[in-house]
């Protein structure tokens, strides 16, 4: 159960009765939470015990009192008289963050940063721009003209935002002599502390209180490390920041009568589907919320390592377009994970069924397209740390009550730290089909393999077929081969699922054709990144031409991947 100070218990048995125990929590900080300081802040979390709550240069609090009470959603707005429209503004660096949500951005990749700094300069709308390369390079702007939402400070790492300033704050932000700088830090530093301290001893009152209530209940509890324990990460680059983040997170933990109770002891009605995970199953809890019950089979070919691999890392990822995890129920010799329950199953559900697929208009469509690349987006770069999903399918694309998508299925994942963008492999998992050649081949994983794999997704989304689909004109050939020979004598066109009826403007779902085929190129360098995929989903700039695809030939499992059900959990020793 979950306390009111939002920390997670366990019911334990002892002689003078119940008692509850600590057990897990997640994520590790608030700064984690989307949008935590609302509009044009930013979260440090490093900034503990003080408010991680900040506002962006040129900025103050929208409202003073819910900042003092450690309330940042309402955000920060403009100081009152900024003029910054032929005004003598311009911009002020603010170093080491993660950039603002870039859903909404213009990308130019062929911009460089000087002339990315002009053009935002010369729109007065603009209130903001960085570079576009991840690394910290000067090719490619990404610029804002709107509201800078989700911004966050590291003390290492990051990327230099830049962020439109009037004249008066930008001369405040030009480098002045020392000794009036200290005058002036120091000034504000006694301020600042006088202000924390007195937050600091209310703070401190209210926590010993909530304290010393729990004290008698963890007095003897018995102690849960299921999680700490896991050494799947170690020796891997985020090995260290990843026990950190595991240490502080928030999770539910269900006990498994509750969980039987909730799916009728897991009765056949209630059966949802089968994974390579086991069963999933649907409850409902005692207070009327309806959950999804993935259960751990005995025979299933995923283990321990992918079970605690999805407990400590989805329960930290919070996206409108990832599958939210509610908990996990570990008793019994029964480990089963909890989600929240999505009526329209899985997207493979919907387009691979002849009658569903007909209630999925273009628009329906586009709509899950974008939100799956969203998704990944926010995996690959927007996520405290570096996500590469490595089993990203149809299946695994769950459908909300709106059929919104939301991605699951994080037993495969592998987290990066730093820069790092790719890894090998010798234990290849996945399943056959929307598996890149470098990784299928040589175990070599990127965020270019998740790329491959939206380009497969994209293009069964659109023609409303499997990329195993046979067909009678040259049964040798997948769907990206099918794709790609109709591509090469313009026929695209004939690739469109026809229960769409030609209700869709052509040039738009060419346009999507096209960027599925740069996905699946051959050659990862050749694929675009997901912000670039985005940007092209979402603007009419000219596309490049695709290169030779890969695997448009049908292939089998002769080296040892094979496949159950569309689901599956690979072996191949990579050469």
């Amino acid at each position: 159960m979950v306390d009111g100070s939002g920390h997670v218990q366990r019911k334990t048995w002892h002689e003078s009765g119940h008692q509850w125990m600590g057990f897990w929590s997640a994520p590790k900080d608030d700064c984690d939470n989307y949008g935590r300081c609302g509009p044009y802040g930013s979260c440090n979390a490093n900034s503990a015990p003080n408010f991680e709550c900040t506002c962006l240069p040129g900025f103050q609090p929208k409202s003073p009192s819910d900042w003092y009470l450690r309330d940042g959603s309402a955000g920060c707005v403009r100081k009152a008289g900024a003029k910054l429209c032929g005004s003598g503004e311009g911009f002020v660096k603010v170093r080491s963050v993660k950039i603002p949500d870039t859903s909404e951005a213009r990308v130019e990749m062929s911009m460089g940063m000087e002339a990315c700094r002009e053009e935002c300069l010369r729109n007065c709308n603009c209130s903001g721009y960085t570079s576009a390369n991840v690394s910290g390079g000067e090719s490619g702007c990404v610029s804002w003209h709107g509201v800078l939402m989700d911004t966050r400070d590291y003390t290492e790492g990051g990327q230099d935002l830049f962020v439109r300033v009037d004249a008066a704050v930008l001369a405040e932000n030009t480098e002045r002599p020392k000794g009036i700088l200290q005058k002036k830090w120091l000034l504000a530093i006694l301020v600042i502390l006088s202000a924390v301290l007195l937050f600091f001893i209310v703070s401190l009152a209210c926590r010993f209180i909530r304290k010393k209530r729990k004290d008698k209940a963890r007095q003897r509890g018995l102690e849960i490390s299921f999680i700490s324990s896991s050494s799947l990460f170690q020796g891997s680059p985020a090995a260290k920041e990843h026990d950190e983040s595991r240490r502080n997170s928030e999770l539910q933990f269900f006990d498994l009568g509750t969980i039987a109770a909730a799916t009728r002891k897991f009765s056949f009605a209630n059966k949802l589907g089968q994974g390579g995970f086991g069963p999933v199953y649907k409850g409902q809890l005692p207070s009327g919320q309806e959950i999804a019950v993935k259960r751990l089979s005995s025979t299933s070919r995923q283990g321990m390592e992918e079970f605690k691999n999805e407990v400590s890392l989805i329960a930290k990822l919070q996206h409108r377009n990832l599958v939210r995890l509610l908990g996990c129920c570990i008793e019994g010799g029964e480990k089963m994970l909890i989600y929240e329950y999505l009526p329209n199953k899985s997207l493979d559900f919907c387009i691979f069924d002849e009658t569903k697929r007909s209630l999925l208009d273009w628009k329906k469509r586009f709509e899950i397209i974008l939100g799956i690349a969203r998704g990944i987006l926010y995996l690959h770069q927007d996520s405290r740390l570096r996500i590469i999903h490595r089993d990203l399918k149809a299946s695994n694309v769950l459908l909300d009550a709106e059929m919104n998508p939301k991605i699951s299925d994080f037993g495969m994942a592998r987290i990066f730290g730093g820069d790092q963008i790719e890894g090998n492999t010798s234990r290849v998992v996945g399943t056959y089909g929307y598996m890149s050649p470098e990784y299928a081949m040589e175990g070599q994983f990127s965020i270019k393999s998740d790329v491959y794999s939206f380009g497969i997704l994209l293009l069964e989304i659109i023609t409303g077929r499997k990329n195993s689909t046979y067909y009678e004109d040259n049964s040798s050939q997948n769907l990206v081969g099918h794709v790609w020979k109709l591509w090469r004598e313009d026929r695209a066109l004939d690739v469109i699922d026809p229960s769409m009826e030609k209700t869709y403007p052509a040039d738009e779902v060419l346009r999507c054709i096209q960027i599925g085929l740069l996905c699946v190129q051959e050659c990862a360098t050749d694929r675009p990144t997901m912000l670039t995929i985005i940007f092209m989903l979402g603007n009419n700039s000219t596309l490049p031409s695709p290169q030779q695809p890969a695997f448009v030939i049908k292939t089998t499992s002769s080296q040892g991947v094979s496949s159950v059900n569309e689901v599956t959990v690979s072996m191949v020793e990579a050469r």
